[in-house]
């Protein structure tokens, strides 16, 4: 199928954009439009404009500044699959999640702040954003203002994005030097969107939890963080470390998995997995995302003190 005819204009700075949004009854913004062009040619979505963001060089800029990392809405996904491309942990944990959002093409040309706009339950920076309490800056006709991820996401495509604003960044608060880090995803096969996938951050002292964020993706309507699950590892001590796939039921990583499944989580049945299934996936994926976690944090504490063991 071919989209319907649509006005095309080439924006050359944010003020322009808001302007197209604002006058146009139905205008949409192309970044790297990976979703937006699929969705255009299916006839899902017929806009009468679109308003083309690639020539704004200051959307197309990163950087840190008071310990938060702003990132333009033109950064490509392809950009975190270096780890060094963000500082400390915060950039592992990136490298982590990115070769889990669809293809090298689609990384290429895809960027984060579109998955915000887009919010699919299973967008895998949506999760860790509602996780590490991200904020998502737009701009609009009454200039710019900055929403938290938490309250950000409404429900399956459905942001709290105005129609005639336009996400200019995304910031993340950079995560600590002996912060443990992990991310895995779970999906029915290669081709697929994550059934379920969980980030998540240790931060330990004395052999003890202090700290632990855990966001949940496509295990809801939205991007969850994983408050339950959370509190049940607050003053635990880490023990001895596993891969997660021979966690007993009483280890704190398994009863913070069901927490998560229990608790936290709603999901709802899909035509591969039933509700009973998905919740074993949850809390399944918590327990092993939490177990590489520890190790990561563990890992960055001998570092260090330089031990080399």
């Amino acid at each position: 199928m071919k989209p319907a005819a649509f006005d095309y204009v080439m924006a050359r700075t944010v003020p322009e954009v808001v302007d197209v949004l604002s006058n146009g009854p139905n205008a949409k913004v192309l970044a790297g439009g990976q979703s937006l062009i699929l969705e255009m040619h299916l006839e899902r979505l017929s806009p009468d404009v679109v308003v083309d963001i690639n020539q704004i060089a200051e959307l197309d800029q990163m950087e840190v500044r008071d310990s938060v990392l702003r990132v333009g809405s033109l950064i490509r996904h392809r950009v975190f699959e270096n780890p060094h491309a963000v500082p400390g942990p915060l950039g592992d944990l990136f490298a982590l999640a990115v070769v889990n959002i669809a293809h090298p093409p689609i990384r290429n040309r895809g960027t984060m702040a579109g998955s915000f706009g887009w919010a699919h339950p299973a967008s895998e920076w949506c999760g860790l954003a509602v996780a590490l309490d991200a904020d998502i800056e737009l701009a609009g006709p009454r200039g710019t203002r900055q929403v938290a991820a938490r309250d950000f996401f409404k429900g399956p495509l459905q942001t709290a994005r105005q129609p005639h604003e336009v996400i200019t960044a995304v910031r993340w608060p950079l995560l600590s030097g002996g912060t443990g880090v992990g991310f895995i995803e779970h999906r029915r096969t290669h081709f697929c969107f994550a059934q379920v996938a969980v980030g998540a951050t240790l931060n330990v002292g004395d052999g003890m939890i202090e700290r632990a964020r855990i966001g949940l993706v496509n295990c809801a309507d939205r991007p969850l963080r994983a408050h339950a699950a959370e509190a049940a590892l607050i003053g635990v001590e880490v023990g001895p470390l596993s891969d997660g796939y021979r966690l007993p039921a009483d280890h704190p990583f398994a009863r913070a998995g069901r927490a998560a499944a229990e608790q936290d989580a709603a999901p709802i049945a899909e035509p591969y997995a039933d509700i009973e299934y998905r919740k074993h996936t949850i809390a399944t994926v918590v327990a092993r995302t939490l177990c590489q976690a520890a190790a990561d944090q563990r890992s960055r504490a001998s570092s260090l003190r330089g031990d080399s063991r």
